[in-house]
């Protein structure tokens, strides 16, 4: 597996890994892409990719991208589900679901969190459902619970050493 920085032309492949991060649940109802990206609480994870201050990281293996992960800032006025403060990147995060269960996920939260750090930045933010099984990773990786974001999911943060 390789991580490559994530450029313009990966918009379309974060989009999907939106959508593949919105429906992570086997059992759940599935959400269509074309909803999760109309959807303004949703959509604007990755409109208009990238921003100046957005940033991002791509895994590939055998020439096909296999997951992403990025970071992107809210404001007060149009926060993600994991806003704490317009200081404090949001993390999204999607992989494939074949290539779930096989260490892409860790691997590029902390690609992720090594270019937050490079870029200055001092925390990152991100919400996760409490039955989703990448709660397990974050907690693992040392976020922490800081709220709760809705009746189902937690608002994490990791303080970036």
């Amino acid at each position: 597996m390789n991580l490559r920085e994530a450029t313009r032309d990966d918009g379309d492949f974060l989009a999907d890994m939106l959508v593949a991060a919105v429906n992570w649940s086997p059992e759940g109802k599935k959400k269509s892409r074309r909803r999760v990206l109309l959807a303004p609480d949703t959509a604007h994870y990755v409109a208009g990719w990238p921003r100046p201050d957005d940033l991002g990281v791509v895994a590939e293996a055998d020439g096909e991208r296999v997951g992403a992960a990025w970071l992107r800032f809210f404001t007060a006025d149009d926060p993600g589900y994991g806003f704490v403060a317009a200081d404090v990147p949001e993390l999204s995060i999607g992989v494939v679901a074949a290539w779930r269960g096989r260490g892409v996920g860790r691997a590029l939260l902390r690609a992720a969190e090594d270019r937050a750090r490079a870029a200055g930045v001092e925390r990152i933010s991100l919400s996760v459902e409490r039955k989703n099984f990448a709660r397990r990773l974050y907690l693992a990786e040392g976020y922490e619970v800081v709220g709760t974001g809705s009746a189902d999911a937690d608002t994490m943060v990791k303080i970036l050493g």
